[in-house]
């Protein structure tokens, strides 16, 4: 009872900080935090990001793990952020340990903590960046050496078996020459195989004595000239003590994906100039035919095992849908030329029209086959994801996360010694990026113009490398492989986030208003639900969903607006629910990845070479596009066309922030990036263009403490007050873009905080003053239910009644009455659908049509009414 007692006064310390401005001073006692984690699994490692209030940790060396009993584990704590400059204090830390029995732990910290535990095993990391550099890792039993130069993943791996020290004859793998990794592409000419170079290593944030992050960079390159070379990028987190790795592929396209004519001028969406500007006329045929398709993508490595070899794996009964029984099987292979583990399933390339389920009846189609040689051992619908290889002394398993998910997935053994990890099988067709149609679609007729923008998308795929024994038990590779295929998750109590005040004060989840918490647990359910009885699959689909829903089709891929990625964060943070994290973070790593454009890069100096005319070497490589950063729009693909204003990075850098995930911060700087250069003139300084970029500079700023961003964000906001007084009659936002309160709400609230700025201060309160007099009504319950948050931070800052008063009657329409049981499988889509509009109290259009804002649409408009406001108002109203 003590420890939550003190929990709770330095949360209300906290609080009272956030609400003045200034720093509060850490309690001279030791303060802890309740971590309890979900899907558990012993010896797992756990990293999580953990927020702390202003002021309340001023070192991460005053930090350490307890077990429930009071007795410290080893762990390793990151600086990830401050809350400079309002206060040096650490804002967000990176906690690792490897899990124990227990469910739970707690994190204490304060000025008189120290961490004591160290363990047995470290992680150690050598990174010769010279130009015939490598980096070498070595955990204790696994050594692992990559190269630069021709190769693409591990050079060779060592396992030392005895305990002895490294020997030649310990010598486990090795990496194919320029195939260790490989994206492979077809077109009319036939097929290019690639060619792996890596060009620099570097040892991340995050990396210490229990866990080390190395990141790889390198590319593809092709034997024909028309094909451009591919960036990649791997993270190898390597562990200490432990004979496995985690890997992180991702891989840019940069073909030409479909043979449409090239004129100039086009891509009047994202004009960057008004001299030359061609709208494509529909009809050209070349939009639908397919130019660059991937024929393969994947890691692969050469075992060195004797003849005597057996397979391990594992699949499902049952439906795909469904979790099913475990079946394992093991066998011997010594005579066999080749295995195959297959997961696939209907349409892989996922070109419109797509197959799926009706709303009562599930989509047929997927399957898993192990194949040996020309006999197919197991016919099931899905998979566990990974493949074991070994002899009497030792093996490798393979597993591929979200096997079924992003579909087509493969692993297969060559004899004599390949292993590889297909991304993309060359088993199934090749996957096609070109146009579904040369027609106008959904927005296309008022905009009149045709594109594709799939050259510049990039994919991240996850796996893990296990080096075993000869004798580990198919039960215990998969309890090893479920580390990374099906991960436990590690949270504080929901409060912790909610009076944190990272993401600003709201309400944990809780039963008070039981009417509206409804209205955001049965949304983000019925997201869920959804992404699974479609499904929502697919390599380059998963993660997303779309937006608009008839009662027996969805149409329109969201492409992740309005940050629909980070909608999932806020709500695992107010509940702890599991599902929420894997959700958010699917999104996360679909939107910045697919949604995205990623190449060609500006040609950049680090200054890991000796001669001065290298940098003066560097400026004569062309720069690349002016477009980087930039996102897709919805659309019935996610590269039919892009958009100035819609890049959402604040889910990127959540996942970065809770999830330890360092990507997401990379392509949220490439976004940033934009915006210092302006490309888009004045236009890119009104409207929603402004209030996102803002809200998106501010997240960077945070991050980074970057003045450049700092400098953008302060110009761009100055602007938005200029405007506020000069055309909009004290409304921050402009009446066209009423769905938009909650992008200048929400950053300009968050900038407050870290900056006590007077002027903001007052714009937000002139603000909810217009919104609440004057509501807005452009985009009906868009744009009126968008202006929650506004009077939530005026009432926050003035403590006025009225702003109360009107925050009480604008929530009336969000109420939920209860659906007669939970929402789980036994609900089809047809009966779900109809039970929640029958709950729903949101108005319908004037003429009785279903509006926009639908309670069974997706979560696009959902943003802007309730997912950005009402987890703020429930805490305002719980205070009442």
């Amino acid at each position: 009872m003590r420890v939550w007692i003190s929990a709770i006064l330095i949360l209300a310390q906290a609080r009272a900080g956030l609400m003045d401005g200034s720093p509060i001073r850490p309690a001279p006692i030791a303060q802890r935090v309740r971590i309890r984690i979900e899907r558990p699994q012993e010896g797992a490692p756990i990293l999580f990001g953990l927020p702390f209030p202003k002021g309340a940790l001023r070192s991460p060396d005053h930090v350490r793990v307890l077990t429930p009993d009071g007795r410290e584990i080893p762990s390793q704590i990151t600086e990830v952020s401050t809350w400079e400059p309002a206060d040096e204090s650490v804002r967000w830390a990176w906690v690792f340990f490897f899990a124990e029995a227990a469910t739970e732990y707690f994190v204490e910290y304060g000025p008189g903590v120290r961490r004591t535990a160290s363990g047995d095993a470290r992680v150690s990391v050598v990174n010769n960046q010279g130009e015939r550099g490598f980096v070498e890792v070595t955990t204790g039993p696994l050594r692992v050496l990559v190269r630069k130069g021709e190769g693409g993943f591990l050079h060779r791996v060592h396992l030392d078996l005895e305990g002895n020290g490294f020997e030649e004859s310990d010598v486990i793998a090795e990496g194919p020459v320029g195939r260790g990794s490989f994206l492979d592409l077809l077109d009319d000419a036939g097929l290019d195989p690639s060619r792996a170079f890596i060009t620099r290593t570097v040892v991340e944030k995050g990396s210490g004595p229990l866990h080390a992050i190395v990141r790889i960079e390198g590319e593809y390159r092709y034997a024909r000239a028309d094909n451009h070379p591919a960036p990649f990028v791997m993270r190898l987190h390597a562990y200490a003590g432990k004979p496995y790795l985690r890997v992180l592929h991702t891989f840019v396209y940069t073909g030409v994906p479909d043979h449409h004519r090239p004129q100039e001028g086009e891509h009047a969406h994202v004009a960057t100039q008004g001299e030359r500007i061609r709208r494509e006329e529909p009809g050209d045929p070349g939009w639908t035919q397919p130019n660059d398709r991937i024929a393969a993508a994947g890691l692969a490595l050469q075992v060195n095992l004797s003849p005597r070899r057996r397979l391990q794996t594992a699949y499902r009964e049952g439906r795909w849908w469904q979790e099913g029984t475990r079946r394992v099987l093991a066998r011997p292979i010594p005579a066999a030329r080749q295995v195959s583990l297959l997961q696939s399933g209907p349409k892989p390339t996922r070109m419109p029209p797509v197959p799926e389920s009706t709303p009562d009846r599930r989509l047929e189609g997927f399957f898993a086959h192990l194949d040996v040689d020309d006999r197919t051992l197991v016919r099931a619908e899905r998979a566990d994801g990974w493949l074991s290889l070994a002899d009497d002394r030792w093996g490798l398993a393979i597993g591929i996360r979200h096997f079924l998910e992003e579909y087509p997935k493969e692993i297969r053994w060559e004899a004599p010694d390949r292993l590889t990890a297909f991304l993309w099988s060359p088993r199934v067709e090749p996957m096609t990026f070109a146009r579904w149609s040369s027609e106008l679609e959904y927005e296309d007729g008022s905009e009149g113009t045709v594109e594709n923008w799939a050259q510049g998308l990039a994919k991240t795929s996850e796996l893990i490398f296990y080096f075993h024994t000869g004798d580990t038990s198919a039960e215990e590779i998969a309890r090893t492989m479920s580390y990374v295929l099906d991960p436990p998750i590690a949270h504080a109590d929901p409060s912790w986030y909610a009076e944190s005040g990272v993401y600003g004060r709201f309400a944990p989840r809780a039963e008070r208003f039981p009417e509206l918490e409804r209205a955001l647990d049965y949304k983000f359910e019925w997201w869920l639900f959804n992404q699974r009885w479609v499904p929502w699959f697919g390599m380059f689909d998963y993660g997303d969903g779309k937006w608009n829903f008839d009662g027996e089709k969805w149409d329109v891929w969201v492409c992740n607006e309005p940050a629909v990625d980070f909608m999932l964060w806020l709500h695992f943070l107010r509940t702890g629910d599991r599902r929420f994290h894997l959700a958010a973070e699917a999104a996360s790593r679909h939107s910045m990845d697919v949604d995205n454009t990623h190449w060609p890069t500006d040609p950049k100096y680090y200054g890991d070479t000796n001669s001065a005319l290298d940098f003066w070497e560097t400026l004569k490589r062309p720069p690349g596009t002016k477009y980087l950063g930039i996102g897709r729009r919805h659309g019935m693909q996610h590269w039919s066309r892009a958009l100035s204003a819609h890049v959402w990075v604040a889910g990127w850098i959540a996942s970065y922030y809770v999830a330890g995930y360092h990507r997401g911060l990379d392509v949220a700087l490439q976004t940033a990036e934009t915006y210092l250069k302006r490309i888009w003139g004045e236009h890119d300084l009104t409207g929603r263009r402004l209030y996102l970029s803002v809200w998106n500079l501010l997240e960077v700023w945070e991050a980074t403490q970057d003045e450049r961003y700092h400098r953008e964000l302060r110009e761009r906001i100055a602007r938005m007050l200029m405007w506020q007084e000069r055309e909009q009659g004290g409304s921050l936002v402009m009446d066209r873009y009423g769905y938009a309160q909650n992008y200048a709400s929400y950053a300009l609230a968050r900038y407050l905080d870290l900056t006590a700025d007077r002027a903001v201060r007052a714009a937000l309160v002139r603000h909810a003053r217009r919104v609440r007099d004057v509501p807005p009504l452009s985009h009906g319950m868009e744009s009126y239910l968008a202006t929650i948050h506004s009077l939530v931070v005026g009432y926050d800052l003035t403590g006025e009644p009225s702003f109360l008063e009107e925050l009480r009657r604008r929530l009336e329409v969000m109420r939920m009455d209860p659906l007669p049981r939970p929402i789980d499988d036994t609900w089809t889509q047809r009966e779900l659908f109809l039970a929640l509009e029958k709950a729903s109290h949101l108005p319908r259009n004037p003429d009785g049509s279903r509006p926009l804002w639908s309670f069974t649409h997706g979560l696009r408009v959902f943003g802007w009414t309730h997912a950005y406001g009402l987890p703020f108002a429930l805490r305002v109203l719980a205070a009442h």
